[in-house]
C-alpha cells in the first residue's frame, strides 16, 4: 500500500499543537496509522513544537502549580509513549486501524450500517461536545455521489476500495481535504465497495433541489 494523498501542513501542525477538534484529530490519527510518510512529518512537527517551547522565557513555578502537576501525574492514566513507525503498522487482516477501531468498537465485519440512500450506508460516530461531525460512509461499487459544494471543511479518509474525484484516484490511507471553493461529484471505484471516514464542520451544498429537500433527513 502506497499513500499518495497526504494531510496538509496546516492540519498536521494543528494536530501536533493539540488545537484540532476531536473528530478531525481522529481522522488525522487514523491516517497516521496508515501512512509512514506522515508519521515522520508528525514527529518533525512535534520536535518543532518542543524547540519553540524551549525558546520561550522561563516562567516562575509556584508551589501550588508544582503540587497540582504532581497530583495529576499520580491520578490520571499514563499516556502512551511514542512508538516506532513499525509498531504502528496495522495488521493486514484489519481494515479499520486504531484509533478509529476503538471509537467504533469493532472492525469492518462487526459494523452495523444505516441506509442513507439506495447505494449509500453510514454510521454516525458520536463525539460529545464536538462541533464537526464524523461518520463512516460506505458506497457500493460505481456509486456516484450527488454533485455538491461545501459550506466549510470536509476531510475524507479512504479505508477500503477506491474513491475517484476528478483526475484523482484515492485508495486506502489517502486523504482528501475540501472547503468552500470545492464543487465536485466523487464516485466509488468499480473494484468493490468504497469505505471512508468523513469529517465535516458544516452542511454540504447540494445542487439537486430534491437532495436539498431531503438534506435534513440525511443529516449531512
Amino acid at each position: 500500500m502506497t499513500v499518495r494523498h497526504h494531510i496538509s501542513d496546516d492540519l498536521l501542525l494543528s494536530y501536533a499543537a493539540g488545537t484540532l477538534d476531536e473528530a478531525s484529530s481522529l481522522l488525522v490519527a487514523t491516517h497516521l496509522a496508515l501512512c509512514p510518510h506522515c508519521r515522520i512529518r508528525a514527529a518533525a512537527a512535534d520536535a518543532l513544537g518542543g524547540q519553540m517551547l524551549d525558546a520561550l522565557p522561563a516562567a516562575e513555578v509556584t508551589p501550588d502549580l508544582w503540587r497540582n502537576v504532581m497530583a495529576r501525574t499520580q491520578t490520571e492514566p499514563e499516556l502512551a509513549s511514542a512508538m516506532p513507525a513499525s509498531a504502528l503498522r496495522p495488521r493486514s487482516d484489519i481494515v479499520i486501524p486504531e484509533p478509529l477501531r476503538s471509537y467504533l468498537g469493532t472492525d469492518l465485519a462487526g459494523l452495523r450500517w444505516t441506509r442513507l440512500a439506495p447505494w449509500v450506508q453510514q454510521i454516525s460516530i458520536d463525539i460529545p461536545g464536538c462541533g464537526p461531525r464524523a461518520r463512516m460512509l460506505r458506497f457500493e461499487a460505481g456509486t456516484r455521489v450527488l454533485e455538491h459544494g461545501h459550506s466549510g471543511r470536509e476531510l475524507t479518509l479512504v479505508l477500503h476500495g477506491t474513491l475517484c474525484d476528478g483526475t484523482a484516484v484515492m485508495r486506502r490511507g489517502d486523504v482528501a481535504e475540501t472547503d468552500e471553493r470545492t464543487e465536485h461529484q466523487p464516485q466509488a471505484g468499480p473494484d468493490g465497495d468504497c469505505i471512508c471516514l468523513a469529517v465535516t464542520d458544516a452542511p454540504l451544498r447540494f445542487k439537486s433541489r430534491l437532495a436539498r429537500l431531503l438534506q435534513p433527513w440525511f443529516g449531512i
